[in-house]
C-alpha cells in the first residue's frame, strides 16, 4: 500500500511538473509567433509604402505622358482645322470666280441665242419665200405643159420602177446564167474539198456474233444438266445460242437486236473467265454485261456528240447515238458513216457560209431511226423525224432527216447537204461490203418481180432499191386491178427477197389520147392521169 501510495504521488508531481513545462513551452512559442507577426508586419508595411510609393511615381510619368500627348494632338487638330479653314477661303474664292465667268459666259450664250433666232426668222422667211416662188413655177410649169404636179410625178416613178424591173431582170438572168454554168464544177469542187478534209477513214470494228468455247468441259457446264444454263442464257439475253455444226466449240449468238448480241457477247465472255457457270452467277453476269453496254451507249454517244461540237443532246438521244455502233448496213458501221456525213456536213456549209453546227447536227441524226429500226415499225427516216421531233430538235435538222432519201422536199440548203454528203459516204470505194453485182442482181429483182405480172408496162427501182415503180398499160388494167397488182407486188416482194428496211411500191396508171388534124384549126385533145 505503502509502495503503490507512493507510485501515485510521484504521479502526481510529474503530472504537475510536465504540465508546468508545456505551459512555459507554449508561452515561448507563443511570443516567438508574436515577434515573428510583428516582423512580417513591419516588413508588410514597409513593402506596401514602398509599392505605393512606386505605382504613384508610375502613376504621375503616365499622366505627364497623357497630357503631352493630348497637348500635341491638340495642337494637330488646331493646325488642321486652320488648313481646312484656309481650303474653305480658297474654294469660296474660286466659286466665287467661277460664277462671275458663268455669268460672262451666260451672257455671251444669250447674245448668241439672240443672233440665232434672227437668223431663223430669216431663214424662215427665205424658205417661205422659195416655196412660193416654187409653187408659182409649178404652177407655171403646169399651164405651159398641160399636166398637173401629181400626174408627173406619177410618170417619173412608173418610169423608175420599169427601169429598175428591166435592170432586175436582167441582173438575175446573168447571176443565173454564171451559177448554172459553174454549177456542176463548183459542187463538184464542194465534194471534193469536203471528202479531203471531212472524215478520216478509220478501221473497220467487226460486231462479233460467236463466242469460241475453249474446252468440251467447258461446254458441257455452258450447256448445264438438260440445257437449263444455256435456255437460261437465252432467256435472260433475248438470244438464241446455238453451237456451229462443223465447229462444236464455235457458240453462234443468233438475233435481230445487236444491243442484245453484245450483251449475250459480253456475258458469256465473263462466265467463261470465271469458271463459275451457275444459275445465280449467270443472272449477275448478265445483268453486269446490260449495264456495261448501256454505260457505253452513253459514253459513245457523249464522245461523239463532244468531238462533233454541235452543242447540248437529250442524254436518251446520244444512247441512240451509241446504238448506231452496232448497226451495220450492208457492212458499214453506222455511227462511222453518220460521223462522216456530219463531218462532210460542216465542211461543206463551212464554204456555202451556213449554219456549220447544224449541218453536222442533220448529218449526225440524218440516219438516227436505224438504231431503233428493228424495234418500231416504219422506215428508218420515219423513225428518224419521229425521234427528232419528239426531243424537239431545229426544224432544219427534222427536214433533212426527212428529205435525205427524197421522201419529202427539201426546204433548205442544209437537207441538200445531207443527201449528198450521205451518197458520198456510203458510195464511196469501200465504205459498203455489198458488190456492185448484187446490188444491180438487187435491182433486177426487184424490176423482174414487177414485170411478170400480166398489164405491166415497165418497171423502174430507184432509190438504190428503196422503191419500185410499176407502169402499167391502162386499157389492160383499170384502176382496181391497179391497186391489186400493187398489193400482189408487194407481198411477192416480202415472200421471195431479203432487203434492209422498207420498199415503196408505186404503180402509174396514166391514159393519153391524141389525134391530128389537117388545115382545119381543130382542137381535140385529151388527158387523164390516174395512179394507184
Amino acid at each position: 500500500m505503502i509502495i503503490t501510495g507512493l507510485i501515485i504521488i510521484m504521479l502526481v508531481i510529474g503530472f504537475v511538473i510536465g504540465g508546468a513545462s508545456r505551459r512555459r513551452q507554449y508561452n515561448t512559442e507563443i511570443a516567438n509567433a508574436k515577434q515573428q507577426a510583428q516582423a512580417l508586419r513591419e516588413k508588410a508595411q514597409a513593402d506596401g509604402k514602398r509599392q505605393a510609393a512606386r505605382y504613384l511615381a508610375k502613376a504621375k510619368t503616365t499622366i505627364q505622358d497623357e497630357r503631352d500627348n493630348s497637348e500635341a494632338e491638340i495642337a494637330d487638330q488646331q493646325t488642321d482645322v486652320t488648313n481646312r479653314v484656309n481650303r474653305v477661303e480658297q474654294r469660296k474664292t474660286s466659286l466665287d470666280q467661277m460664277a462671275e465667268r458663268l455669268d460672262q459666259r451666260q451672257s455671251a450664250i444669250d447674245d448668241t441665242n439672240n443672233e440665232v433666232k434672227a437668223e431663223r426668222n430669216l431663214l424662215a422667211q427665205k424658205r417661205h419665200e422659195a416655196s412660193e416662188l416654187s409653187h408659182k413655177r409649178q404652177d407655171a410649169i403646169a399651164e405651159r405643159a398641160e399636166l398637173q404636179p401629181e400626174a408627173a410625178q406619177q410618170m417619173i416613178r412608173d418610169e423608175t420602177t420599169q427601169q429598175l424591173a428591166n435592170e432586175k431582170d436582167a441582173t438575175v438572168r446573168e447571176l443565173t446564167d454564171n451559177a448554172e454554168a459553174s454549177a456542176d464544177k463548183t459542187a463538184r469542187n464542194l465534194i471534193i474539198e469536203a471528202i479531203q478534209r471531212g472524215p478520216i477513214d478509220l478501221p473497220r470494228e467487226h460486231a462479233e456474233h460467236t463466242v469460241l468455247v475453249p474446252t468440251n468441259d467447258t461446254k458441257t457446264k455452258l450447256v448445264g444438266r438438260d440445257g437449263q444454263h444455256i435456255r437460261l442464257l437465252e432467256s435472260l439475253t433475248g438470244t438464241d445460242l446455238v453451237f456451229d455444226t462443223e465447229q462444236p466449240n464455235v457458240l453462234i449468238i443468233s438475233t435481230h437486236d445487236p444491243v442484245r448480241r453484245e450483251t449475250a457477247r459480253i456475258a458469256i465472255e465473263s462466265l467463261l473467265a470465271s469458271r463459275k457457270i451457275t444459275a445465280s452467277n449467270i443472272e449477275k453476269q448478265v445483268l453486269t454485261a446490260e449495264n456495261d453496254v448501256l454505260k457505253d451507249l452513253r459514253q459513245t454517244g457523249e464522245k461523239t456528240v463532244s468531238s462533233l461540237k454541235i452543242g447540248f443532246m437529250h442524254p436518251d438521244f446520244m444512247k441512240l447515238i451509241g446504238r448506231l455502233k452496232f448497226r451495220t448496213s450492208y457492212g458499214q458501221n453506222m455511227l462511222s458513216h453518220s460521223i462522216e456525213v456530219a463531218q462532210m456536213c460542216g465542211v461543206m456549209a463551212s464554204e456555202l457560209s451556213e449554219n456549220v453546227r447544224l449541218a453536222k447536227r442533220a448529218g449526225l441524226l440524218h440516219d438516227i431511226g436505224k438504231s431503233i429500226d428493228h424495234e418500231i415499225e416504219g422506215t428508218h427516216v420515219e423513225i428518224g423525224t419521229a425521234l427528232a421531233t419528239a426531243y424537239g430538235e431545229d426544224p432544219l435538222v427534222i427536214n433533212a432527216i426527212a428529205a435525205h432519201h427524197g421522201d419529202v422536199e427539201a426546204i433548205s440548203p442544209i437537207a441538200t447537204l445531207v443527201a449528198a454528203a450521205d451518197s458520198v459516204s456510203g458510195s464511196r470505194p469501200g465504205a459498203r461490203s455489198e458488190s456492185v453485182e448484187d446490188y444491180i442482181n438487187r435491182l433486177h429483182s426487184l424490176e423482174k418481180i414487177a414485170n411478170d405480172h400480166n398489164g405491166v408496162q415497165d418497171s423502174y427501182a430507184i432509190q438504190a432499191g428503196r422503191e419500185i415503180r410499176i407502169v402499167v398499160q391502162p386499157k389492160v388494167l383499170d384502176d382496181d386491178a391497179s391497186a391489186k397488182l400493187t398489193n400482189d407486188v408487194k407481198d411477192q416482194i416480202e415472200r421471195d427477197l431479203t432487203y434492209p428496211g422498207k420498199i415503196k411500191v408505186t404503180t402509174i396508171r396514166e391514159l393519153r389520147a391524141v389525134e391530128y388534124v389537117g388545115d382545119k384549126p381543130t382542137k381535140k385533145k385529151n388527158k387523164k392521169k390516174k395512179r394507184a
